[in-house]
């Protein structure tokens, strides 16, 4: 039963931009994000959008009533998904897809009922980030990330062996959408 997930407010967590830039006509920025709690779900063995399709769905339930409490939380934006790429850039079939826990349940969120789902302290991180509109898949998430690491150069320093595709609208909002590819920083 998803009650207000999708139907209630939506809290967006757009970081702190630290700088803004462009370079070989890729825009990007350099964010930092404060830790906090976070709904996780992992998929393994299948295609990098039905996996994601298939934790949100879950996450949708949790935060819209699916856990101990029955309480319909309201949705956080963005979803985002880990993804993880092979050698030759396409993506292996797993996925781990991370809510971040609206603020007013931060500090005591309700368990999950389904037990797939997991409750996650995640550190703070700076990431760079790039944006894109339309519907998102695999596709356009492994082509804007490409951009992204050719426009970075090698002069930056990032994880490589996975980064975060995020998806700030629901499915029913035809335009106007927003979706970023997420480059963590190293420390």
């Amino acid at each position: 039963m998803i009650k207000n997930s999708l139907f209630g407010g939506t809290e967006t967590n757009c970081g702190r931009v630290q700088r803004a830039e462009e370079r070989d006509g890729v825009a990007f920025e350099e964010r930092v994000y404060d830790g906090g709690q976070y709904a996780t779900m992992e998929v393994e063995g299948k295609p990098f959008d039905e996996a994601s399709k298939e934790a949100v769905l879950q996450l949708l339930k949790y935060v819209g009533g699916s856990n101990d409490k029955g309480l319909g939380m309201g949705m956080t934006a963005p979803v985002s998904i880990t993804a993880y790429p092979q050698e030759d850039g396409s993506l292996q079939p797993r996925v781990k897809v991370l809510l971040r826990i609206p603020s007013q349940y931060q500090a005591d969120p309700p368990s999950p009922t389904e037990a797939t789902i997991r409750l996650e302290e995640r550190e703070g991180l700076t990431v760079y980030s790039t944006q894109f509109g339309g519907y998102a898949n695999e596709a356009e998430y492994v082509a804007h990330a490409a951009k992204l690491m050719s426009a970075l150069g090698e002069e930056a320093t990032f994880h490589r062996d996975f980064y975060l595709c995020n998806g700030y609208d629901p499915p029913m909002k035809p335009y106007g959408r927003r979706n970023e590819v997420w480059l963590v920083k190293k420390d």
